[in-house]
């Protein structure tokens, strides 16, 4: 559970220590891409959240990596439900293929939140925040 844990730490430092209302918010840093989070449902102990990059692909927007996960306020800790199908970065691609149909679901979901830790690691490292 200390992943989960670590995930909720980093992730209150993402969001400013602050409770967003349903709704969707950007972060823009000098040197990345702009980071969207939205979040999808609020409650007073639990909030789901979708937080994810955009691309321009043709005509259409593909979000990337487009991670679902949940905030336990109670117990401080963050879990990932999902992650898209389709990856545009190549070591995520490299992951999920090595995932599919491989492992429990144990397994799977440490991979998950192992894989959120990194990347909530490389946003604060760019200084991603989001705002009220």
């Amino acid at each position: 559970m200390m992943l989960y844990e670590a995930n909720f730490i980093k992730l209150d430092q993402l969001f400013n220590k602050q409770r967003f209302e349903p709704g969707e918010y950007v972060s823009s840093v000098r040197d990345d891409c702009p980071l969207y989070l939205q979040i999808l449902d609020l409650t007073r102990f639990t909030c789901s959240f979708r937080l994810t990059y955009r691309f321009e692909q043709g005509d259409d927007l593909v979000a990337d990596p487009d991670l679902l996960g949940r905030i336990y306020y109670d117990a401080k800790m963050v879990e990932v439900k999902g992650w898209s199908v389709h990856h545009r970065h190549e070591a995520i691609v490299n992951i999920a293929s090595t995932l599919q149909g491989r492992g429990s679901n144990i397994e799977r979901r440490w991979v998950y939140n192992m894989m959120l830790s990194k990347w909530l690691e490389y946003l604060l490292d760019q200084q991603h925040h989001f705002t009220l």
